[in-house]
């Protein structure tokens, strides 16, 4: 199981030369937005910025919490405790729906994945049920709080809403879409939910190093708090983040480079200059605007399932919320379920393909997107009939 001292693989910031492309794109699109129209451009950036600001302190507390063994003491425990395969998937379906929710799906990608791969491996189980649920789960059940998933905070930009009231909307649609998720995932990868080829790692080396209850408990317990109080968290959160990274930079325990690592600066650099420069062209072009306009409910969740996997969920928030939506919890149905459909979805493919070839795994892409096609319309048709009982749209 990896312990604090686990190399992090992955974050936001995947590292090679297309991150520093991605950052140059990014900041010419949001100038040419700027010399375009600087009003809409700099409104458009007022959107955008709190959830770039927000995912990075997310991020670091992730790291810390990492560190401090918060996340190998779970998955440990996990494959300690689980009676059968389908009890270790129910638990590793509940820790990813958790962290997810309260410290974002990225932070869920990267850190969740590698530990349940080392519990598959100790319980001497195949890998691909775990893999695909961790993947498929972070993207579903991103929905429950705004920071859960960067869509949720563009799209909610325009609305006066604490994390407490959209929890209040979002709870019953993230409990039923999880709950298909992982029971779809659960039915159709039941014949490799069984004892497979003994693991090549020797059980001792996977057990985790004494979790530490110190500073990454009490800065997750803190962000949750700050996540479900609060109508922006944003500064808070990244407050938290950068003073418990500061700490352990002091002491020596995490290194710079471990931290640009997790929080990838080209790439958030890169995303926000082209959400800006997307949220400045759905201000100045009607178009999305007006065919929201003229949708349902199902009919929104399905443009923006069909536009997530178009251009990803990040930029298709940016164009389709740029303008107030008339359905924005439809709307954030399809931008944060739909994503599973295919790799171009959500970043956090791209953080989980890493993270699983950084622990030695085979990541199972062909048979994620399969399953992904078969949960998605069931996960959204769930949601949205929640909504539909609570009066939200």
């Amino acid at each position: 199981m990896p312990g604090p001292d686990t190399p992090v693989q992955g974050g936001v910031g995947p590292g090679g030369g297309w991150s520093r492309i991605l950052a140059g794109v990014g900041v010419a699109s949001a100038l040419v937005a700027v010399i375009l129209d600087q009003r809409e451009a700099r409104s458009a950036a007022d959107q955008v910025w709190p959830a770039f600001v927000l995912v990075a302190g997310l991020l670091l507390v992730g790291l810390v919490a990492d560190q401090d063994g918060l996340f190998a003491a779970v998955g440990h425990r996990l494959a300690e405790l689980a009676p059968n395969p389908l009890a270790l998937f129910a638990g590793a379906a509940a820790m990813v729906a958790v962290v997810t929710a309260v410290l974002n799906l990225d932070t869920s990608v990267v850190f969740v994945t590698p530990v349940l791969i080392y519990a598959a491996r100790t319980r001497g189980q195949a890998e691909v049920p775990l893999l695909i649920g961790c993947l498929l789960l972070s993207n579903t059940g991103s929905l429950l709080l705004p920071g859960s998933n960067l869509t949720n905070l563009i799209v909610l930009g325009h609305f006066h809403l604490s994390g407490g009231q959209y929890l209040a909307r979002m709870a019953l649609p993230w409990a039923v879409s999880v709950l298909v998720t992982a029971g779809v995932v659960a039915i159709l990868e039941r014949r490799s939910m069984r004892p497979g080829e003994a693991s090549t790692l020797p059980v001792e080396s996977a057990r985790p190093d004494p979790v530490r209850l110190g500073l990454g408990a009490s800065a997750v317990i803190a962000v949750a708090v700050l996540m479900v109080v609060l109508r922006s968290p944003a500064l808070p959160v990244a407050a938290i983040g950068i003073v418990a990274v500061s700490v352990r930079l002091w002491t020596r325990q995490v290194t710079i480079d471990k931290v640009d690592s997790v929080v990838g600066l080209p790439v958030l650099v890169g995303l926000f200059g082209v959400a800006t420069a997307l949220g400045t062209l759905g201000r100045a072009w009607s178009g999305p605007a007006t065919l929201l306009a003229h949708l349902d409910s199902v009919g929104t969740a399905v443009v923006a399932a069909g536009a997530s996997v178009l251009v990803n969920n990040l930029p298709a928030a940016s164009i389709l919320a740029a303008r107030v939506p008339a359905h924005p919890f439809a709307l954030l149905v399809g931008l944060d379920i739909g994503p599973n459909l295919f790799v171009t979805g959500s970043l956090a493919w791209i953080l989980w393909w890493r993270t699983a070839r950084a622990s030695g795994s085979d990541p199972p892409v062909g048979r994620a997107i399969v399953l992904g096609l078969v949960t998605v319309p069931l996960a959204m048709a769930g949601a949205l009939a929640m909504l539909a009982v609570t009066g939200s749209h």
